[in-house]
């Protein structure tokens, strides 16, 4: 009888964020594939789980996939975890769920940790529609991206490294107006979470004085009604 694969969310800051079911699986779990193994084993090693750890992460997961999926066919239950957060949401993650779902092999994700829900309701932007975006292309195919998303109406949310945050800031000014609403949530669940709000320009100015430091998402307003009709309209009139 074939196996099941978890899908397990862990903590993206506070170790207490971890749920007890989530715990019950790892313990259980014959296989954790971890995406960084040493920083698994500390998450391991405070909730007293002792099971194998076998690396699985973006440059092997290509290679890993059919050898993990016919360990689960013999019978194995595997448990996934990434170093924060639910795994393939921008973590390794989709590819196996994918061959499993497609092998009939059961797929469990665990509801838990992620960083842009606790992000977007902090935000104070409309929360009861919105797209993800994760993490922009940082060459090919940004700049037509963005163009792309000038006349969404859902509010946005990006994942960002602190190194790249004030050009993409900027960069956001250029394409979506300096006066659009947006709020970079930083270090979620740490000590030394913050939030800071405003429009683009404000926090283009706040950045430019700041170093951003940690984990940052970035949730963007969607673009008003009046917006998007005018620029539908600019293109129709250029046709």
């Amino acid at each position: 009888m074939p196996g099941t694969l978890f899908i397990v969310p862990t903590p993206v800051g506070n170790l207490s964020d971890m749920t007890f079911r989530a715990v019950e699986v790892l313990k259980s779990a014959d296989l954790i594939l971890a995406e960084d193994t040493r920083t698994s084993s500390v998450l391991l090693q405070h909730y007293g789980i002792k099971g194998r750890l076998v690396s699985h992460h973006k440059y092997n997961e290509h290679q890993t996939v059919e050898m993990i999926k016919e360990r689960i066919l013999g019978g194995l239950n595997v448990a996934l975890v990434s170093d924060a957060g639910t795994p393939g949401i921008s973590d390794p993650g989709f590819l196996l769920a994918r061959a499993c779902a497609a092998e009939g092999i059961e797929v469990q994700t665990l509801p838990g940790a992620t960083a842009c829900i606790p992000a977007i309701v902090s935000s104070g932007l409309p929360c009861d529609r919105f797209c993800f975006e994760g993490f922009l292309p940082q060459k090919k195919g940004r700049q037509s991206l963005l163009e792309s998303l000038k006349t969404e109406q859902r509010t946005m949310v990006f994942y960002e490294s602190p190194y790249r945050l004030l050009r993409t800031l900027e960069q956001f000014a250029e394409v979506f107006g300096a006066e659009r609403e947006c709020s970079v949530a930083r270090e979620i669940s740490k000590l030394h979470e913050t939030h800071h709000r405003g429009t683009l320009q404000e926090l283009v100015n706040y950045f430019n004085e700041n170093e951003a430091k940690g984990e940052i998402v970035i949730v963007l307003a969607g673009a008003p009604q009046q917006k998007r009709q005018e620029h539908v309209n600019k293109y129709r009139t250029q046709g």
